[in-house]
């Protein structure tokens, strides 16, 4: 049996909001895309020399954009979990630690912020 990382009960009443800055789309398919800009110095050689893009799409897969679609700021961590076990019914017992995973991951590029 996998070990699960304890979450505090606050970390399930918590709601995030989309950061506004980061520009999205629903790509089809109930799939989503996300914008991120590349700025700073290393992204700066990467552009000017290897030709990097200044602006990269992310694309999400099938559980990060239900989870994507979830963010109102009204939906808890807690009602996303739910939502999610709905979505995917067959996997709800790995759930919880990847909507955790997911959303500490959203909160630390910038893409989500708390509410």
């Amino acid at each position: 049996m996998p070990k699960t990382k304890k979450i505090p009960a606050n970390y399930m009443d918590l709601v995030f909001v989309k950061n506004e800055s980061r520009p999205w789309r629903e790509i089809g398919g109930g799939l989503v895309e996300i914008d991120m800009e590349n700025t700073g110095f290393f992204n700066r050689i990467a552009q000017r020399f290897f030709k990097k893009p200044k602006i990269s799409h992310i694309s999400l897969d099938k559980y990060g954009s239900v989870l994507w679609l979830a963010l109102d700021g009204k939906a808890s961590v807690n009602d996303i979990l739910l939502k999610m076990k709905e979505h995917f019914p067959d996997e709800s017992e790995k759930m919880l630690n990847r909507v955790v995973q997911f959303l500490a991951t959203l909160e630390r590029t910038g893409f989500i912020i708390r509410a």
